[in-house]
């Protein structure tokens, strides 16, 4: 099998399309807009987080331009419940965020080879949402305890 060479959470084009719903059950799509945009992806600000199936525990994080990259996301809380990273307060302060506990926390998720058994997430640069102003970031954490490969499974 080829490989390919992908940044962390990338997913390449032959990966399947976000899948579509009927009308009557429209998926529930969040437009995000990132403060900064994702290191690799400069021309890339605005994003949709659309639910990749039904149980709201994968998502694809989708820019809005036609060209754009899309990534696999999962909600941290639904993975990993004791995840409490310190944010920075600068960045909460970015975001018009009180307390980490105000914010939404996704991981970007990689699957090595199209492995999905091997997938894992980044705990250490979540993506933060604002849920009631859309607005978001990537922010790096410095806490070396988090790890950048996660397995997704136990």
């Amino acid at each position: 099998m080829d490989t390919m060479t992908l940044l962390p959470g990338t997913v390449p084009a032959s990966a399947p399309a976000p899948v579509r719903t009927p009308a009557a059950h429209p998926p529930r799509v969040q437009a995000l807009s990132l403060s900064e945009p994702l290191p690799g992806f400069p021309g890339h600000r605005d994003y949709v987080l659309v639910p990749a199936e039904d149980g709201g525990r994968l998502f694809w994080l989708q820019s809005v331009a036609g060209d754009g990259p899309r990534f696999l996301a999962v909600p941290a809380s639904a993975y990993f419940p004791e995840y409490a990273p310190r944010l920075p307060d600068a960045a909460l302060d970015e975001l018009g965020l009180r307390d980490v506990a105000d914010a939404r926390l996704y991981c970007l998720v990689t699957v090595p080879d199209g492995v999905v058994a091997s997938a894992t997430a980044n705990l250490r640069a979540p993506v933060v949402v604002n849920p009631a102003t859309h607005q978001a970031r990537q922010v790096v954490l410095l806490d070396p305890t988090h790890p950048i490969r996660r397995p997704l499974r136990r």
